[in-house]
């Protein structure tokens, strides 16, 4: 196959020697410059999307894709589950209540969220049931039968409590009884039945999980305030949730986990937004790099244009040259820095290099994630930024006038 002469004189330039090093020299400037934009780049889109992917993929484990109320209350979460599991594309359905308490136990308090859930039905709307690190969800299938309720607390709430699996604490919730000095709030006592670790800060350190009998009586309520659901996609919970009433009665109330979460994911993406035109910046200088070297190398070589020029070499094949040029540093830039900044993203997620405080960010190392679709979009952003800055040089190259160039050779 052979190589077009353009192409042949463009690599000539850039491995220019001798008295005209001082090209070569910028040129592997500019294709540093490439190389640490494209990279800085792709390492940022990773880190962000990492960081969004996490977070979503712990609050879903945490949380259910829906949450389903109905007016006029819950009175027999059974049926009622049921009802929901025949909406096609429902995985999951399970009861809930949920109300604030105070915890206490010899060595620590901490204001908590009180869960109420069915043991049986739980881990098929969240990942309680595989967050267990001590016990085991099925600990609270008798716990209505015990005069001390049981309860599962997060990793984080029993390390500031100081207790463990067996240990009992007493739960105060604002619910009380009537009594000639007025309302007296409810106290009861329960024993640590497990220890959970559901990956998320807010949860494992604000969160206790107890039967649905033993949260009826510590919020005095006697039915359940919404039905959970888990569905196949999660990307469907929204148009799902906007369906159901429509299918089974304006009465169901349905919020999906996009919209509950909604202010959270907004911010991580327009973080993600600001931090790539931030970074792509740096493309653009390395591209003003290259328009900046090509004009040099135009002015050094208008001899060699001229002679070009006298033997038959169209303006076209010119324009061409300078425009190899370019391209060949920004290509060669652009691979280079796509294949550090993927290796990069992989080494730091692989072996999790940047820890960060998990009550800040709810997550305890920076995760990294090379989308395809982000990768592509960096590589061909980068290669077109740097064609489109070899376009002025190389038109000035084809416009030279011969006769002006050589008269005074």
């Amino acid at each position: 196959m052979e190589i077009p002469f353009e192409l042949q004189i463009a690599v000539r330039y850039l491995l220019a020697k001798r008295k005209q090093a001082f090209i070569s020299v910028i040129s592997a400037i500019s294709i540093l410059g490439v190389t640490v934009g494209v990279m800085a780049l792709i390492i940022a889109l990773a880190l962000m999307t990492g960081l969004q992917q996490e977070v979503r993929d712990r609050i879903l484990g945490s949380n259910p894709h829906m949450f389903v109320w109905k007016a006029g209350g819950i009175s027999d979460y059974q049926a009622e589950a049921e009802k929901l599991r025949q909406v096609p594309d429902v995985v999951g359905a399970a009861p809930g209540i949920l109300g604030k308490a105070l915890i206490t136990s010899p060595t620590g308090e901490a204001f908590i969220t009180v869960k109420g859930v069915d043991p049986a039905l739980e881990s098929s709307v969240t990942d309680i049931g595989a967050a267990m690190r001590k016990g085991s969800l099925d600990v609270l299938k008798g716990s209505h039968d015990d005069e001390v309720g049981t309860i599962l607390l997060g990793t984080d709430l029993a390390a500031q409590l100081g207790v463990s699996v067996g240990d009992s604490v007493r739960v105060l919730t604002p619910q009380g009884t009537l009594s000639p000095m007025g309302m007296v709030p409810r106290t009861r006592r329960l024993r640590v039945g497990g220890i959970f670790a559901l990956g998320l800060y807010e949860f494992d350190s604000q969160w206790g999980f107890v039967s649905l009998d033993v949260a009826g009586r510590l919020l005095d309520k006697e039915h359940a305030d919404f039905i959970q659901l888990r569905v196949r996609d999660m990307y469907e919970a929204p148009a799902m949730a906007a369906a159901i009433p429509t299918q089974l009665g304006s009465e169901y109330i349905v919020q999906d986990w996009s919209d509950m979460n909604k202010s959270l994911f907004s911010a991580l993406w327009i973080e993600k937004m600001a931090i790539s035109l931030t970074i792509g910046l740096i493309v653009m200088v390395a591209a003003l790099n290259i328009v900046a070297s090509l004009i040099l190398l135009v002015m050094e070589k208008h001899r060699d244009i001229a002679i070009l020029k006298t033997m038959g070499a169209s303006a076209r094949s010119v324009t061409l040259i300078f425009m190899a040029q370019g391209l060949i540093i920004g290509v060669v830039g652009t691979v280079v820095g796509a294949a550090l900044g993927y290796v990069t993203s992989y080494v730091a997620d692989r072996y999790r290099l940047i820890r960060i405080p998990i009550d800040v960010y709810q997550v305890s190392h920076v995760p990294f994630t090379v989308l395809p679709l982000d990768f592509a979009l960096v590589v061909i952003g980068a290669v077109l930024i740097c064609f489109i800055a070899t376009i002025h040089p190389s038109r000035q190259a084809s416009r030279l006038d011969p006769a002006q160039a050589l008269r005074y050779e």
